[in-house]
């Protein structure tokens, strides 16, 4: 079972635990890059699995207000990455999909969620759309790993 949470300090040891591809590296961070980028309008969230931190992602309030492709009153995921000893399980899917009603509960006053995928990274876009977000057609060319692929889902109704 996929159980997300809010960064806290407790959970600070396993996150520097978690061992990263060099692949999610380029298109995501390290996780000590993750654990310096919290901010008020970005928010840390860890991926646990049965009790076990198995990776994190950020949620950006801000997200709007920095690229143009996302509409107002709607937040950005980043750097979501999962520890390369748990891929290949499904487990990035579940995170997603639970990612959805997590949303629902912690961030309802939000319309969508949007992110950017490397262009280069179809399991990533795969797993998103199973998670249920929708490409909307738009590419990304900021990005430093390449062109990425806009995608959004509505967070509730």
């Amino acid at each position: 079972m996929i159980e997300i949470e809010r960064l806290n300090s407790s959970h600070v040891p396993s996150v520097k635990d978690i061992q990263l591809s060099d692949e999610s590296v380029r298109f995501a961070s390290t996780a000590d890059d993750f654990l310096l980028d919290g901010s008020d309008t970005t928010h840390l969230h860890v991926i646990k699995h049965h009790g076990l931190v198995v990776g994190f992602f950020k949620l950006d309030t801000a997200y709007a207000s920095t690229y143009s492709f996302c509409s107002k009153n709607s937040i950005g995921l980043r750097t979501l990455a999962l520890d390369q000893r748990q891929q290949g399980k499904g487990l990035g899917t579940e995170s997603v999909e639970a990612l959805g009603d997590y949303l629902a509960n912690h961030y309802q006053s939000y319309d969508f969620v949007y992110l950017t995928v490397n262009c280069k990274n179809p399991a990533a876009v795969a797993c998103y759309r199973k998670g249920g977000f929708k490409d909307t057609g738009e590419l990304y060319l900021g990005g430093e790993a390449g062109p990425q692929h806009v995608m959004r889902r509505r967070i509730t109704g």
